[in-house]
């Protein structure tokens, strides 16, 4: 049977379909799907990124919008926050009297330490965090120590790290840069160490995010969606998450704001 070629520019329309739809794609992704090799899919990304139609990822390619830098949080603490207190607000409720929870550098994170009134201990590695909880007499608070990253506002060592190990917490709560179809990404290597060694050292991992976080691109996998027992958020998860959530059995938690007064709903798939 003849196989009949498909020239450069019928590809690239087809890469283009598939790369808005799912806003990034991988390199053996489109080699299986047009059944050619590795080098004529480099090509054709190279073409598309020359074009300004793509940027490089690691692996593949990604829509332009998606090349924006994760902001440094001092930026990111004013965006959604009416959202981002209902969620915190929210998580602050799961603590119970004597649990040992850690909770990580992220300014969703930081809105439950605001709602914080449990008497119970906390491990962070975020300075915001710990400021935060300086008041709160009720409170056992420990800093994990290390190098101070300016931009992100956590401290990282790796021995200090690896201590985490002797330790299991009750509860996790996490934020996000990107959630991805294969877990939850960060935007700092070491930051995203810590998330994976504190989730595999919980009863209960807890996800604290709002809707902007999901099919967004960051550079380093900190957990996947095994990892996580609840997510906690502001509106509806896209339909290409709906597989990983019933699969893994996650509560979700919506956050719905009722202007004028305190009151929240909440629903959930399970």
């Amino acid at each position: 049977m003849e196989v009949i070629p498909i020239y450069q520019e019928e590809r690239l329309v087809k890469i283009l379909e598939v790369l808005h739809k799912e806003k990034m794609i991988s390199n053996q992704r489109i080699c299986d799907m047009l059944a050619v090799s590795r080098d004529t899919t480099r090509r054709d990304f190279i073409k598309l990124v020359e074009q300004g139609a793509a940027i490089r990822t690691h692996g593949g390619i990604a829509l332009p919008e998606f090349n924006d830098k994760i902001k440094a949080y001092k930026e990111r603490i004013t965006a959604s926050v009416e959202d981002k207190s209902l969620i915190g607000k929210l998580a602050a409720s799961y603590i119970q009297k004597g649990d040992l929870c850690f909770l990580d550098v992220s300014t969703t994170v930081k809105f439950l330490c605001n709602h914080l009134k449990t008497n119970c201990t906390i491990y962070t590695h975020s300075l915001d965090n710990a400021e935060a909880l300086s008041n709160n007499n009720e409170l056992d608070v420990y800093l994990l120590g290390g190098k101070f990253n300016h931009e992100n506002r956590f401290f990282f060592d790796v021995n200090v790290a690896s201590s985490l190990n002797d330790i299991y917490f009750d509860k996790t709560f996490l934020g996000a840069a990107a959630i991805r179809e294969d877990g939850v990404y960060f935007s700092n290597v070491e930051d995203a160490v810590i998330k994976g060694l504190v989730a595999k050292r919980s009863k209960e991992v807890i996800l604290l995010t709002d809707s902007q976080k999901f099919n967004r691109v960051s550079s380093y996998k900190g957990i996947g969606w095994s990892d996580i027992d609840t997510i906690i958020t502001n509106e509806n998860l896209p339909n290409n998450f709906i597989k990983q959530v019933e699969e893994n059995k996650i509560e979700i938690k919506f956050i719905h704001e009722s202007r004028g007064s305190d009151e929240h709903s909440e629903e959930d798939y399970s």
